[in-house]
Order: structure tokens, then C-alpha cells, then sequence
């Protein structure tokens, strides 16, 4: 199959749905498929359009519906799709009413859908490749690992805050990875590791 993979994140960055668009894409290609990954669908014809963010991704899912309606469209729900405070919005729910399949990365995602929406979802849990080697650098005690850019939706400071609730000879470490998106994060994040 010809697969597109519409993605709002743009190539050469390292934001979570550029890294699931390449690693979905290295996916398929190993199933045979071919791939090509855009950030705005253009016209490009496809047997398949598979949409990243339902929606920032929307206006890609509903001009190719337009003009493909039989060609098959998964939309694939994010993180920031399905933890906004105020729900889904109305651009999402638009994808999911266009898509043939919807997917979501666990399971509790699912409660954010309507019944309709829910028929057509499937659970797709993210993996890992195990790291074979020996810790860069090895510690006693247990680490814990926060992996996300640092972006107020994401309330990427839990597990700092949550620190202060151990008591103080805890062995536990935590360890965040992943960019402030702003200047006002980076200095909280700062402020959080000093203290």
C-alpha cells in the first residue's frame, strides 16, 4: 500500500508525534508498505491516510475525506488530544466522525470517546526498544525516568512535586528528558531541580 502519515510536528524535531509518525512509518515500511510522511495533506494521492492529532491534523482529514470518501483514514488520537482539560475538541471529534479506525495509545483514552467513536477505536499501546547495554551511569537506588517535553497540558513538573512527599533518606531518583517548549517552563524546571 501507498501510506500517507499526516503529522502537525515539523521533520527535524524530536516532538512525540514526529517520533511516532518515523517510528509508525519504519513500522510499515517493514510490512512492505511505502510511506511517506508530510505535515499537511496536499493533494498527494494514497491508499491509506493515516493522521497524527486529530486535531491539529483535522483539516488534513477532512479535505482528503472530501475528496477521497472511499479511501480508508485512521486517525490516531495524541496525548494532547485526550488530556485537554476541556475534553475532546470540536476538530478532533470533526477526524474521529470522518475516520474509519481511530487509535489510542492505552486504554483509559478510550473513555474520552462517544459510543461511536469507540466502536471504530483500537488500543494500540506504544512500545520500546530494550536498551542492551549497561547504565551510563550507575547508581544505587531506584530512578525514575520522565520522559516528555516540558509543556503545561503535560503537567510535566507531577513528578518533581511528588518528590517532596518522600521521605527524606529515599533512595529514589528522578531523572525528566525532554525540552522546555517555553521560556517561563524552563525557568520552573530549573527552580524544581535546585530545590
Amino acid at each position: 500500500m501507498k501510506i500517507l502519515v499526516v503529522t502537525p510536528a515539523p521533520a527535524g524535531t524530536r516532538l512525540g508525534n514526529r517520533m511516532t509518525a518515523l517510528r509508525w512509518a519504519r513500522l510499515l515500511r517493514g510490512l512492505g508498505h511505502s510511506v511517506r510522511i508530510v505535515r499537511r495533506w496536499h493533494g498527494e494521492a494514497c491508499d491509506l491516510l493515516v493522521a497524527l492529532h486529530a486535531q491539529k491534523s483535522a483539516g488534513s482529514v477532512r479535505a482528503f475525506r472530501a475528496d477521497h470518501p472511499n479511501v480508508p483514514v485512521v486517525v490516531a488520537l495524541t496525548g494532547t488530544d485526550v488530556y485537554s482539560v476541556s475534553g475532546l475538541s470540536a476538530q478532533s471529534r470533526s477526524s474521529l466522525r470522518r475516520a474509519d479506525r481511530i487509535v489510542v495509545l492505552q486504554s483509559e483514552a478510550l473513555r474520552a470517546l462517544d459510543a461511536a467513536a469507540r466502536v471504530k477505536a483500537r488500543v494500540i499501546l506504544q512500545s520500546a526498544i530494550r536498551h542492551r547495554g549497561k547504565p551510563r551511569h550507575p547508581h544505587r537506588g531506584f530512578l525514575v525516568i520522565a520522559l516528555g517535553h516540558l509543556r503545561t497540558v503535560k503537567n510535566p513538573l507531577l513528578a518533581a512535586r511528588a518528590v517532596r512527599l518522600l521521605p527524606a533518606n529515599s533512595s529514589v531518583r528522578i531523572e525528566h528528558y525532554g525540552a522546555p517548549l517555553d521560556p517561563a517552563m524552563a525557568r520552573k524546571a530549573r527552580r524544581e531541580s535546585k530545590e
